[in-house]
């Protein structure tokens, strides 16, 4: 569930056309509706506060539903891409994008606004939304996307023989469990648990490394044997 501050990027999985300025503008001010406890979500509130006509909104977006995945999309693209073209894909490669990857998800996921979306997206699918669908819209473009966005990597890191799996969706549910621990539950729950950027490296960094101690294939040399070494 990934929504927040910080970091540029393109719409998920390259899903439609980069939003406009005005429809930027739009999603911005839905978002700020979101985290504010006294707004409610609706159609004529976000022409309201964008300063719109509610005509332009179905126009550009259809409905509610297209509203809210249109957004959870925008902030979700805020956890940028991995380059993947452009020389041999080799172990530092393969780290330096799990870590900036895993940076700019929890940089996005701690976020008020992500906090907001997915309290209001939570409530939704438990029904008090009254048949609203944010659980689902969050769910599908949020960690269902993240998946597919991160899986071309994983698979690249296999293809090169630096890791090793049998199944991409359940590694990358291994590495979406070492980047997002307890975080997102006690952020959800009330914690006022603050990350700075340093912590944030940190943790991408350490969610990296335990990853590779799961799924990485040893590269080390073999240690000469004992017989060997009684020659030397």
């Amino acid at each position: 569930m990934f929504a927040g501050e910080g970091v540029s990027g393109a719409p998920v999985d390259g899903a439609g056309a980069e939003p406009t300025l005005r429809q930027q503008a739009v999603l911005d001010a839905a978002l700020a509706l979101i985290v504010d406890p006294k707004a409610t979500l609706t159609m004529s509130s976000v022409a309201r506060a964008a300063s719109c006509s509610k005509e332009s909104l179905y126009k550009w977006f259809g409905d509610r539903d297209g509203l809210l995945t249109a957004t959870v999309q925008w902030q979700a693209a805020r956890v940028r891409g991995v380059p993947l073209s452009g020389g041999a894909f080799d172990r530092e490669r393969l780290v330096e994008s799990l870590e900036r990857f895993a940076a700019d998800w929890l940089t996005v996921l701690t976020g008020d606004t992500s906090v907001a979306l997915n309290r209001l997206a939570v409530g939704e699918a438990a029904g008090a939304g009254g048949g609203r669908n944010l659980g689902r819209i969050v769910l599908e473009n949020g960690p269902v996307a993240m998946g597919r966005r991160l899986t071309p990597v994983l698979e690249l890191g296999l293809k090169a023989g630096l890791i090793a799996f049998a199944d991409a969706g359940e590694a990358f549910r291994d590495f979406f469990g070492l980047v997002v621990r307890d975080v997102q539950i006690r952020l959800l729950l009330g914690d006022r648990l603050q990350l700075a950027p340093s912590d944030i490296r940190a943790d991408a960094s350490r969610a990296t490394r335990h990853f590779l101690a799961l799924y990485g294939v040893d590269e080390r040399p073999e240690r000469p044997s004992n017989a060997s070494k009684g020659k030397e």
